[in-house]
């Protein structure tokens, strides 16, 4: 296999000894200085032509980055590792209720990456008789609420509703929330506290799937009306009773953003578990723990779903899909193979582990075999890539089909 390393020092080595002869002839042409930057950068590109079998790929050090704030678009180039990175050097302050999709702590990775700032619109929150201004940028109604430092419950009514105190409101967004009622069921001697909407005690045990077995008691009567606060008896004479707290997790659900790169993710309400109360009725026998059988599944507050943004926008550069498709890569995959290889390498196939930096050419850091990552998938060790090629030093293709077989 040729050694692309050796013949490019020995070019480069022809080529300053040639230069050296000629030297004295040229120091005094006024066009000198001219001709020797033009043959450096030639030269330059050159080396970094046969280093990578004319293939040349994206920097890993520096992207191209598409920054959207305050009604305009900006397409920068950028060595920032950070989306705050980013947004410091472009002098972007975030003030109290903005919003950064992805979140700042967000690395840079890739080229034609997306940053979103959200700046916060004034707010009125109606919570009862209590009003609370703030400002958020928070898209959905617990979301702002949350922002404001309000607290909402899962059983809470909670909607969006158009300003309508000029003066006071303005053109805030109202958000509107109508409280269920607090009250606590006091189960087999268990107070569960919850959170209801229903208007009776009957309607609350069957809203809490509360089964009332022969012989149990409840106290008040199934007919009284539910107040702020009342307690809600449910008793069973003759038995022991035990009581168990579980988490109900919370789901997902996701929406698909255009807006946002490919692989990224942005949570635009924040998910909480839910409450279950367990009762079991224990069977005894000479005064001892023998078995135990569940009566009650009471859900003491319902779990709020998590929303999160799915960034879907995809804009590979034409090198990067280049080699791809030589490497034999179906289309579909594009998007997922450049997330991954961005992360891993920044599409640098002569990366060690550990640099960060793309080296022009193949440097022998590390032995071969040694267990350091190395190309654009970081292989460990490097040398496995050469069932894919002997040029898997190099040759991003090369690299790149021993990744998709692997």
């Amino acid at each position: 296999m040729y050694n692309f390393k050796r013949l490019t020092r020995r070019y480069v080595a022809s080529r300053h000894k040639q230069a050296k002869q000629h030297f004295k002839r040229l120091k005094n042409h006024p066009f000198v200085i001219p001709i020797v930057a033009f043959l450096v950068l030639v030269l330059v590109s050159a080396v970094a032509f046969v280093a990578f079998n004319g293939q040349t790929l994206t920097p890993s050090d520096s992207h191209v980055v598409i920054v959207s704030y305050d009604k305009k678009k900006q397409t920068v180039p950028t060595r920032a590792n950070t989306v705050g990175d980013l947004l410091q050097r472009l002098k972007i302050t975030l003030n109290k209720g903005d919003v950064v999709e992805p979140v700042v702590s967000t690395p840079i990775v890739e080229d034609n990456f997306h940053i979103n700032v959200y700046r916060a619109k004034p707010v009125t929150i109606v919570d009862g008789s209590q009003k609370v201004y703030s400002f958020s940028a928070s898209t959905t109604p617990r979301a702002i609420a949350a922002s404001a430092g309000v607290t909402v419950y899962p059983e809470d009514q909670i909607n969006i509703a158009p300003a309508d105190d000029s003066i006071k409101d303005g053109l805030a967004e109202k958000i509107i929330i109508t409280p269920a009622t607090p009250v606590t069921l006091i189960l087999y001697g268990t107070p569960i506290p919850i959170r209801t909407r229903t208007k009776t005690v009957a309607e609350v045990l069957k809203e809490k799937n509360v089964k009332v077995a022969s012989g149990d008691t409840i106290q008040p009567s199934p007919t009284t009306a539910i107040t702020s606060d009342m307690q809600i008896f449910v008793n069973r004479m003759g038995t022991q009773i035990v009581t168990a707290q579980q988490d109900i997790p919370f789901a997902t659900q996701t929406v698909e953003d255009p807006t946002l790169s490919f692989g990224t993710t942005a949570i635009r309400q924040q998910g909480a578990v839910g409450k279950l109360i367990v009762t079991f009725q224990l069977q005894l026998q000479n005064g001892k723990e023998v078995g135990r059988q569940q009566i009650q599944s009471v859900v003491a507050q319902q779990p709020v779903p998590q929303i999160e943004a799915r960034g879907k926008a995809v804009q590979i550069p034409s090198d990067v899909s280049s080699v791809m498709a030589a490497a034999g890569i179906a289309p579909g995959d594009y998007p997922y193979v450049n997330y991954i290889v961005s992360r891993e390498s920044g599409w640098c196939p002569t990366k060690w582990q550990g640099e960060h930096t793309c080296p022009s050419y193949y440097e022998p850091l590390y032995s071969p075999d040694a267990g350091v990552g190395y190309g654009l998938c970081q292989s460990t060790p490097g040398s496995k890539m050469a069932s894919a090629g002997g040029d898997w030093q190099t040759n991003p293709v090369t690299q790149l089909r021993w990744c998709s077989g692997y």
